[in-house]
């Protein structure tokens, strides 16, 4: 007796309903990351600049502020800017600060906000004030940002 082929049937997986939908998912969250990216970039942030201590409160001195950018110095809250040439010289409204603030070390000190491009501005500042012996904090800022200096 001779026994009957039995036929070995296939099982074949259709992949193609489970990759359209994979497709369509990488599609809307290359969509959704687009659009956030895009909203992030055109938006101006703005930054706000606030004196504390490594504990969390306020210091006892009093900071002032100014911003190096690559063409010179604006001193806030006033935003009275200093070219880079006048930085130097004795009349600037800079020299004016350093000497205002070297007669009251004992309470203020300076935070200056640094563009990417005023690196060597701030070299220049740094220098003045620490020959008067002033204390000097600093804070980098990307170009984009604007700076909000509460007076």
């Amino acid at each position: 007796m001779r026994r009957r082929a039995i036929a070995k049937k296939v099982i074949e997986t259709e992949l193609f309903p489970f990759l359209s939908v994979l497709a369509c998912t990488i599609g809307t969250l290359i969509m959704m990351i687009i659009a956030i990216s895009s909203q992030q970039i055109g938006a101006q942030q703005q930054v706000k600049i606030v004196a504390r201590t490594e504990a969390g409160a306020n210091q006892t001195k009093v900071p002032r502020y100014i911003e190096c950018r690559v063409d010179g110095v604006v001193i806030h809250p006033s935003q009275e800017f200093i070219p880079i040439q006048s930085i130097n010289q004795p009349g600037s409204p800079l020299s004016q600060l350093i000497a205002q603030m070297s007669l009251q070390r004992d309470r203020e000190y300076l935070i200056v906000a640094v563009r990417p491009d005023g690196i060597e501005v701030f070299k220049q500042v740094r220098q003045l004030v620490e020959q008067q012996g002033i204390d000097i904090g600093y804070e980098p800022l990307d170009a984009g940002w604007e700076l909000d200096i509460e007076p």
